[in-house]
């Protein structure tokens, strides 16, 4: 089995996905009476599990409504050390490097995994283990708040595999990391 990690996320014009208290009600500003998911259903269906930062986990976790997830979810976190009994059926903690991480997973038999979460993600393209990067825009500058992209030890090169335009207002482009 080929083992992918993709990432799917809203983004400012300027480059966040959270605002400068961690909002993320932007992301939603663009009126959307049709409901569209903007691929997201599609996109998960081609997932196996899903590995996420603490505070995105977090974020999540205070979420009105029902569990938002189906599949499986690795939370990686330096700081916590247990899960809240609520979410022990959801969620698993897992620690050490990234590839031993991976490595962990991939061993319970999830290859194709959904990263998600901004430093999450920033660690993975540092040690470039993302594989595809679908970023929606959505059309505001933010000013500040949480980045998508840090400071990288080399450049990393991406081919645009596929654009599409959603509600006449966001862009979202999906890329293909060049090996």
């Amino acid at each position: 089995m080929e083992k992918r990690n993709l990432v799917f996320i809203g983004a400012s014009l300027d480059g966040y996905i959270a605002d400068r208290n961690g909002g993320l009600n932007w992301l939603t500003a663009i009126p959307n009476p049709e409901q569209s998911d903007m691929g997201y259903t599609e996109f998960m269906g081609q997932v196996d599990a899903l590995v996420m930062g603490r505070k995105t986990f977090e974020t999540v976790c205070g979420f009105e409504g029902d569990w938002p997830y189906a599949k499986p979810i690795f939370i990686v976190s330096r700081t916590l050390d247990t899960i809240a009994e609520e979410y022990r059926d959801k969620a698993e903690l897992v620690k050490g490097s990234l590839v031993q991480i991976l490595e962990k997973i991939h061993n319970k038999g999830y290859h194709r995994l959904y990263i998600d979460g901004g430093v999450t993600i920033q660690n993975f393209l540092k040690e470039d283990l993302i594989d595809e990067i679908t970023i929606t825009t959505i059309p505001i500058v933010l000013g500040g708040g949480s980045a998508l992209f840090s400071v990288l030890p080399k450049e990393l090169e991406f081919t645009l595999v596929e654009s599409k335009i959603f509600l006449n207002q966001l862009v979202q482009s999906h890329y293909r990391r060049k090996r």
